[in-house]
């Protein structure tokens, strides 16, 4: 078994804590883990991209090859559709319906959903509105909605996100968690 996921966001959006959560879950679950990320021009606001690869055997490669990611997980519509040309033509894209206009020329918002909802296996989420009160949280509705898909226990995903935020507090730990618990919800409420 190999899984391979793309998570795209743009800087300050969680991308590389997403990463951890899914990588440090899979590790729990027995898997070979390797990982390699890009960072943005800036700190906050420029792309970022990781490439998570998970698999019961050994991994020759950090990187997944052009159409070879059986998911793309990314933290805003328009980091989705950038790396398109990774996703298997089997593969699942799910991205937050919810832009992060960082750049003045962000094309128009309906046009980047219709071309995501043209995909064969896509899950928009409006992961703003399912984090509530906890807006910070919105990356971990997006573990939540991408759980059903990865080869890694809802649980060791939630022990993950534990240990990830365990530092910060633990009101800071039950939002990130009930954040994942809306957007798994979320995921097994759609078609």
């Amino acid at each position: 078994m190999k899984y391979d996921v793309i998570l795209a966001g743009v800087g300050g959006q969680g991308v590389l804590s997403v990463a951890a959560i899914i990588a440090t879950g899979a590790m729990k679950e027995g898997l070979q883990v390797r990982q390699s990320e890009v960072h943005g021009m800036a700190q906050r606001g420029g792309a970022v991209q990781a490439h998570l690869r998970l698999a019961d055997r050994e991994i020759a490669s950090d990187l997944i090859p052009r159409g070879g990611a059986q998911m793309i997980l990314a933290m805003e519509p328009l980091e989705s559709l950038r790396y398109l040309g990774y996703l298997d033509p089997e593969g699942v894209l799910i991205s937050s319906a919810v832009p992060l206009v960082n750049i003045p020329d962000y094309p128009e918002l309906e046009g980047l959903l219709a071309a995501i909802r043209r995909l064969p296996r896509h899950r928009l989420v409006d992961a703003a509105a399912l984090a509530g009160d906890s807006a910070r949280a919105a990356n971990m509705v997006l573990v939540g909605a991408a759980a059903p898909y990865l080869p890694v226990g809802r649980e060791l995903l939630e022990t993950s996100i534990r240990e990830l935020f365990a530092g910060k507090g633990e009101g800071v730990v039950a939002a990130n968690l009930k954040a994942f618990s809306a957007g798994l919800a979320e995921a097994r409420s759609m078609p």
